[in-house]
């Protein structure tokens, strides 16, 4: 009984964990040749760093079929894009101030964060 505690205990940690403590590495982006890749539930990249007050063009591929994945959006900067299947889909981002921008799928399922340094 002790033990099925202890791994009921140990998963709800790796749970919490990977919900709300995890946060991949950013990917520091100094020219517009980045393809992030829209598959298994996350963008990879998920997290970009990139230079303030300079124009950029992302480039979104959709590998997931799933209608989550169809669309990214910036709500922060009023973009929003329908991603084709199996292209590489380009999003020009204008000059940013210093912050973080988020950017997500229509339903918040796949999430991502734009740091402007």
């Amino acid at each position: 009984m002790l033990i099925i505690n202890i791994a009921g205990l140990a998963l709800i940690a790796l749970i919490v964990w990977w919900f709300w403590l995890y946060k991949p590495k950013e990917a520091v982006l100094t020219d517009s040749d980045i393809v992030i890749k829209v598959e298994n539930g996350v963008y990879q990249p998920s997290r970009l760093k990139i230079a303030a007050d300079t124009p950029m063009t992302l480039y979104f591929q959709r590998m997931d079929p799933s209608p989550c994945a169809e669309t990214v959006q910036f709500p922060d900067l009023e973009i929003s894009a329908t991603l084709a299947l199996n292209e590489k889909v380009p999003i020009a981002i204008p000059a940013l101030a210093p912050g973080k921008y988020a950017f997500h799928c229509q339903m918040q399922m796949y999430k991502g964060e734009l740091h402007v340094e």
